[in-house]
């Protein structure tokens, strides 16, 4: 029985059923307590990590000096081009990583033991898409540095690095609530992840991360105009390469504010129905 009480998940989460904290620090005290658990259990399963470590690296080599003579003439060009709209890609496909282990933790009970704990709802949600920053910082370490072992170099200062890898972050951070919302309606992580690999993908490929946007067909033009990822790295290109950024960082936050108003609620609404 004793042994029952210690592995409880109280204990584990470092949660407390006593003296509650007032409201508006409960959800961010016990998020950051699950974000921990994600943390850790990430910590433990580096396999979980090849996707946003050696996906990039393949991309970049397959890419560049395959189709890098042929679409730019140059490999090097090529490559100031490609990387950072592979940043992009690789970092809104990492986001799928969440809503597979989402649905795995769900069917293999654990959120039923959440349940059971005093902390609110959606901190479970929450905790999970707070925990999952280290991927996305990963994937944007391990992104510039394969990168510039080929030759890729940016042209802008540190101040202006650092807010392009800041915002591709915060578009994976405000996007993984789609895939978190798709866990919590289908029933399998394989489902999760071929419907979400079905969604992500147009996105990339009918965008300006492999080929300018002005090189495409007209009736595709005009839904790479629209299209998120097309912001993101018009975005990335101008903070790292010094290109015009016009409104597109405008245009990605809104895409950001886009996906947390929409997505984020009706993912929550789910899962107080599914739990």
């Amino acid at each position: 029985m004793s042994t029952l009480i210690d592995d409880s998940p109280t204990r584990t989460l470092g949660l407390s059923a006593a003296a509650p904290n007032p409201r508006p620090f409960r959800l961010v005290r016990h998020s950051l307590a699950l974000a921990k658990r994600s943390l850790i259990k990430t910590w433990r399963t580096p396999e979980a990590l090849i996707d946003v470590t050696l996906q990039p690296v393949l991309f970049l080599i397959i890419f560049v000096y395959i189709f890098g003579g042929a679409v730019a003439g140059s490999t090097h060009d090529y490559l100031q081009f490609l990387l950072p709209g592979i940043l992009a890609q690789t970092i809104a496909t990492g986001a799928i990583a969440i809503g597979v282990n989402l649905n795995t933790d769900i069917s293999k009970g654990i959120f039923d033991r959440f349940r059971s704990l005093p902390i609110p709802r959606s901190a479970p949600l929450v905790g999970a898409v707070l925990g999952d920053v280290v991927r996305y910082v990963i994937v944007t370490v391990s992104t510039l540095a394969i990168g510039y072992l080929m030759g890729f170099r940016i042209d802008t200062d540190p101040l202006r690095t650092i807010a392009g890898c800041l915002l591709a972050v915060l578009f994976a951070l405000c996007l993984s609530w789609l895939p978190v919302l798709v866990a919590m309606e289908v029933r399998t992580p394989g489902a999760v992840q071929g419907l979400m690999f079905a969604l992500i993908m147009p996105l990339s490929f009918a965008s300006n991360v492999f080929v300018d946007a002005d090189t495409l067909p007209g009736w595709m033009q005009a839904f790479v105009d629209v299209n998120p990822m097309t912001h993101l790295v018009a975005s990335v290109r101008g903070l790292f390469l010094g290109t015009p950024l016009g409104s597109h960082v405008w245009w990605t936050l809104a895409w950001c504010a886009g996906f947390v108003a929409v997505f984020m609620p009706l993912a929550l609404r789910a899962y107080r129905k599914k739990i």
